[in-house]
């Protein structure tokens, strides 16, 4: 190949570097197109480069990443911008959406006679993001006797047909009603999550699948998530032990602190889904703001949770970012006070959290499922939330607090 042609190649292949980890694009002419990428799971084709160049000769005509503003009409021209080589490249950048309590009963139990349209259009918002996390807060069974207490939830294996067709990749069932029809109905959760392909964590045959995470890799970042329950209600014979299948609780600190100790050593990023809080409190009780310090203390980068049906305020402790409650999502009864909702989007460059919000939205009185909201219930809710705050101890920003 010649001198010209081997150059062209080592620039293709510097934007090519540049602009696919950031989900980009770029063209040149009668240059393959360039694959779809949207999550690290996938491998990228080879591409023939030589057979590319030869094709085109010594003419190339590049344009910049997609990304890129277009150049109005009439506006000066502007130079294009050197494409970074891969050492210059920064991290790629990654979303992850969190959404609260999801329910398959009542009004929301129709909705699973077509999974794929369950969520409804809070879907597309979901998807956009690299990964979405809910919280699956029923047993998936048609088996077992039911619990000493007073609510009962449980939903056919098409449940999680719903979840995945919403582009939720990964459950939490670390709350006080994935055990409600027993250890029978958690047997048939774990398999029927199992066989869909929707990792749940926070529940296990023993407590050492309980406290276990689930990782992934998205751009060269891998992320460990796990979940654990604060609720008080049957806890001492729901939890997970090493010979009895169960929940991860928070009360059991010891083990909860050595999980979280243990996926900071597997990935990159850890996230922790937690239920926890007082239902019908907008204000985390000291229990919730100690287990926070607890995560964020053995290297949890992002703390979530949900339980008390109302959004609760967010902030950072120290260099982790804390949410206390994200309410209620796919809600089975109408409950007025508590349809404000919304997916918390946290944006990641490589391991680092470099953005969150909230997109409000609104559970519908009629159908249970979350609706992005109007301008202006969007306008009321957001600042709603940012009020939220003052109570949580939190701060705006992330500070050098050492873990």
């Amino acid at each position: 190949m010649s001198a010209g042609l081997a150059n062209a190649e080592r620039v293709l292949d510097a934007v090519w570097s540049y602009c696919v980890p950031r989900g980009l694009s770029f063209k040149f002419q009668f240059c393959p197109s360039r694959p779809n990428v949207r999550r690290s799971r996938r491998t990228l084709p080879q591409v023939n480069w030589a057979r590319s160049l030869v094709a085109v000769a010594a003419t190339l005509t590049l344009t910049a990443c997609d990304a890129a503003p277009t150049r109005p009409a009439g506006a000066p021209a502007r130079s294009a911008p050197v494409a970074a080589s891969p050492a210059q490249a920064g991290p790629a950048e990654i979303t992850l959406d969190f959404a609260g309590d999801v329910h398959f009963a009542d009004r929301t139990a129709g909705l699973l006679g077509n999974p794929a349209t369950a969520f409804g259009s809070i879907s597309s918002t979901l998807s956009d993001a690299d990964l979405a996390m809910v919280n699956l807060e029923t047993a998936v069974t048609t088996r077992g006797t039911p619990e000493p207490k007073e609510f009962h939830f449980r939903a056919p294996t098409s449940a999680y047909d719903a979840v995945r067709a919403a582009g939720i990749d990964v459950v939490s069932i670390a709350n006080n009603h994935t055990l409600d029809y027993g250890r029978v109905g958690l047997s048939d959760t774990l398999g029927a999550a199992r066989a869909s392909g929707v990792p749940a964590v926070g529940a296990g045959v023993n407590a050492a699948a309980a406290y276990a995470p689930w990782i992934t890799e998205i751009r060269g970042t891998s992320l460990a998530f796990l979940a654990f329950s604060q609720v008080s209600e049957l806890w001492s014979s729901w939890k997970a032990t090493d010979s009895q299948a169960g929940i991860a609780m928070t009360r059991d600190l010891s083990r909860a602190v050595a999980a979280v100790r243990a996926a900071r050593q597997q990935a990159d990023v850890v996230v922790v889904y937690v239920h926890w809080g007082v239902e019908g409190e907008s204000c985390p009780p000291d229990e919730a703001r100690e287990f926070a310090g607890a995560m964020a203390e053995a290297g949890a980068d992002i703390v979530v949770g949900t339980h008390a049906h109302l959004l609760l305020g967010d902030g950072w402790l120290g260099r982790t970012f804390v949410q206390y409650g994200l309410g209620n999502f796919l809600w089975w009864r109408d409950d007025a006070y508590s349809n404000d909702t919304g997916v918390l989007r946290v944006t990641l460059h490589g391991p680092t959290v470099v953005r969150t919000e909230l997109v409000p939205a609104l559970i519908s009185r009629r159908t249970g499922q979350p609706q992005l909201a109007d301008a202006e219930d969007a306008a009321r809710i957001s600042h709603e939330y940012a009020s939220l705050r003052a109570c949580t101890g939190l701060a705006a920003t992330p500070t050098d607090r050492s873990r």
